[in-house]
């Protein structure tokens, strides 16, 4: 598959238990060339082995760590090892429709696209109901000076038999990672993917750097692709929504984008802060509260099981980055220094 001129990089998002339905779905819908690397970061026993069988079944490539990815590292993982004009990112949740890659490549070719996002959708039953149809993501100034963040996703919630039609390619400024095609030489301009951004908003701050660098984003609303959230499975899934959700990554990420952009501590931000860990309270918490209330909601109970979801949360995040630094200062140590990425 040499001659081929994109690789597609799955990388994991935040559980393991839909990684199958996704591969599959790439290899039943995509009927032109590519390459695939597959990043595993700490996968079930099932699913590696699931995944080394498929690899030898299908000829693709998988990076394997024994350890849990911040979504970043694993994109960068993956950029390390392709070598073709574009690279699609796909996360492990997200289940492709026929012809998606062709859509997402006619387009860059024919427009000299930096970045190209296809019409996303959410939820089962899937390419229903429209997640993301491009969107806005700049820095504006304020009447006072202040630099502050303007984010828009575009039809999120309709349905797609609603606005297909009405929906056309157009130069957009934000596509998602969910799935995202990219001229590969982008990153020799702007260099590797930022890990500063550990779990949220970091598209956003890959596709201001595109712009501001002078890279096209587009929306091709021929790709229709959806990803599928989930409540986690098993005590793998479990682990891994905990961190790549977690206050700690959150708080970072956010922090990280407001002082590289230099943005103002507005109400965006602010609000976000208030929200923490609200994922997790909406898959952990309150299905517990609503089966031990038969249906009715108690704030103080929330109050308290949220008490102790956020210590052990607390742990997890400590041991991970605890794990992380022991990795970096071995690889520092070390005398093969030929990649640039710790995790590598």
């Amino acid at each position: 598959m040499a001659d081929t001129a994109i690789t597609i990089v799955v990388v994991p998002r935040e559980r393991f238990s839909c990684a199958t339905a996704s591969l599959e779905s790439i290899y039943e819908h995509t009927h032109i060339p590519f390459n695939l690397v597959y990043i595993d970061g700490n996968s079930p026993k099932s699913l590696s082995s699931y995944l080394e069988q498929q690899s030898q079944d299908k000829g693709f490539k998988i990076v394997q760590k024994d350890y849990y990815l911040y979504p970043n590292q694993a994109r960068n993982l993956g950029i390390q090892n392709a070598d073709t004009k574009y690279i699609a990112f796909v996360d492990n949740d997200v289940i492709v429709s026929p012809g998606w890659l062709e859509a997402l490549v006619d387009c860059a070719d024919e427009t000299g696209a930096a970045v190209v996002g296809p019409l996303m959708c959410q939820h089962e039953p899937i390419h229903h109901e429209i997640h993301f149809a491009g969107g806005e993501s700049h820095v504006w100034v304020d009447k006072l000076g202040r630099r502050r963040l303007r984010e828009k996703m575009l039809h999120q919630g309709k349905r797609v038999t609603d606005m297909r039609s009405k929906l056309n390619r157009e130069v957009t400024e934000l596509a998602e990672f969910h799935c995202v095609l990219v001229r590969r030489e982008i990153f020799e301009e702007i260099g590797l993917l930022d890990e500063a951004m550990l779990n949220t908003k970091e598209h956003l701050d890959f596709c201001m750097t595109v712009r501001e660098n002078g890279g096209a984003v587009y929306f091709e609303p021929n790709s229709l692709v959806t990803y599928v959230p989930g409540t986690p499975q098993n005590l793998a899934d479990i682990h891994y929504y905990m961190l790549r959700w977690s206050n700690s990554w959150t708080l970072s990420s956010l922090h990280h984008l407001r002082d590289k952009w230099r943005l103002a501590e507005d109400a965006y931000f602010t609000t976000k802060y208030k929200k923490l860990g609200w994922r997790r309270k909406m898959t952990f918490v309150a299905p517990v509260i609503y089966k031990l209330t038969f249906g009715l909601y108690s704030p103080k109970l929330e109050r308290v099981m949220m008490w102790f979801e956020k210590r052990i949360n607390q742990y997890l995040t400590r041991r991970h980055g605890l794990i992380q630094k022991q990795r970096y200062q071995r690889y520092s140590s070390s005398a093969d220094t030929s990649t640039t990425l710790p995790g590598s």
